[in-house]
């Protein structure tokens, strides 16, 4: 057993020499680990399956130093993820995990229900209407989630990072209603458009929403992107390409194996010119920060409310041996003045909370200071013109 690790081992090292890497220590540590491996294979208490010491041990230990998003599909996951991408059933659209008494999340499909409930890759589900996970065994556990497929699903989530579980309400997809569930007049002239995330329809449903309240004879919009997700990028800059003009940046996506990405608003948008003010809070995310980011580095509107929650990440999946596959962290979404919308990721968690101090500062089309360090800070809060104040997250202030 152990000269057929070896022997893999050593494969191992010849990809890497093929790639211009240096190979010696990483030698060493291929052989460390082999050694482990053999040891607990032929004499732990207990025989253990190759595949659970792989699959289930040495390879997500080693993703979890990278991020939390980060992911191994063994066969069945894998399987699961190519149907996920190219199945037009009905779902949550997600792939997980599912070990005694845990249940992690390994991928989430970009606009699927959960992804606009602000479920992430390296979630664990804790609580799954009312029901506590931590004592099922796999079995109970896939059919305590397959209830949840046929109505809404209230889950608490235990996030990488965060101390506090985080209640999550996921919604299948034969039920979801519109992104933009708010829109009314707030003051003369004055118009509030509220989107809770960003899939295909949400760009169309916020440029008709805005004609309904009067287009471009506004005085001025509140959107309202508090507790919203994101979800679709491509609805994301189709947002931001209604309130900028044309060859503006949007953002840009930079990584170590890629060249940058810039991108800009196409040729052909009429933006509105119109006053803006974009609210985001704690649990504004990916999609959502970069419209907000965006409007912020080229000082098109005011940012209001609390730091967003900072993520913005680029997820590459590679096909593996075996029928495997992993899902890997490949680049970054930066805003127009250069600042990272992904907060900084520490020992594969996120980190806490940085100074203000600490923070990089960046500037804006218009050369106003920013502060960097992952997410959106409006470092301004409170009420909106015309005698309205900000309703909370959810709250009312008028119908449509």
């Amino acid at each position: 057993m152990r000269v057929f690790w070896l022997i893999l081992a050593s494969f191992g090292v010849l990809a890497a020499q093929e790639r211009g890497v240096d190979t010696g220590e990483l030698e060493r540590e291929l052989r460390r680990l082999v050694e482990v491996f053999a040891i607990a294979s032929e004499q732990g208490a207990e025989a253990v399956p190759s595949e659970q010491l792989i699959y289930h041990g040495a390879i997500p230990g080693m993703l979890r130093q990278l991020d939390p998003h980060s992911a191994f599909f063994n066969p069945d996951q894998f399987a699961q993820l190519r149907e996920m991408q190219t199945s037009v059933s009905r779902g949550f659209g997600t792939i997980v995990s599912v070990l005694p008494g845990k249940v992690i999340v390994l991928q989430v499909a970009a606009g699927s229900p959960a992804e606009r409930s602000g479920l992430a890759a390296g979630d664990e589900l804790v609580v799954v209407n009312n029901i506590p996970l931590g004592r099922l065994d796999p079995e109970q556990l896939v059919q305590v989630l397959g209830m949840t497929r046929q109505r809404e699903a209230q889950i608490l989530v235990r996030r990488p990072g965060t101390a506090k579980l985080l209640p999550v309400t996921m919604t299948p997809a034969e039920m979801q209603s519109p992104s933009v569930d708010r829109a009314f007049l707030a003051a003369e002239g004055i118009g509030y458009i509220r989107a809770t995330s960003f899939d295909a329809k949400t760009g169309k449903e916020i440029h008709e929403a805005i004609e309904r309240l009067g287009g471009a004879g506004l005085k001025g919009l509140i959107l309202d992107l508090r507790d919203n997700p994101g979800g679709d990028l491509r609805a994301a800059l189709d947002t931001a390409a209604q309130f900028l003009p044309a060859g503006t940046k949007i953002l840009s996506a930079r990584g170590r194996g890629r060249e940058v990405e810039s991108v800009e608003v196409p040729a052909g948008f009429t933006p509105y010119t119109f006053g803006l003010a974009v609210l985001i809070n704690d649990r504004t995310a990916s999609a959502s920060e970069i419209v907000a980011g965006a409007m912020q580095d080229q000082d098109r509107g005011m940012v209001l409310g609390q730091a967003s929650f900072g993520k913005g990440l680029v997820q590459s999946v590679f096909p593996l041996s075996g029928e495997t596959g992993l899902a890997l962290t490949t680049a970054y979404y930066y805003t127009p003045s250069g600042r990272s919308i992904q907060k900084p990721l520490r020992a594969g968690r996120l980190s806490g909370e940085t100074g203000f101090e600490e923070r990089p500062e960046y500037r804006t089309a218009k050369g106003r200071g920013v502060r960097g360090g992952g997410g959106v800070d409006p470092g301004v809060g409170g009420g909106v013109g015309g005698g309205w104040r900000v309703p909370p997250p959810g709250g009312g202030g008028g119908g449509g």
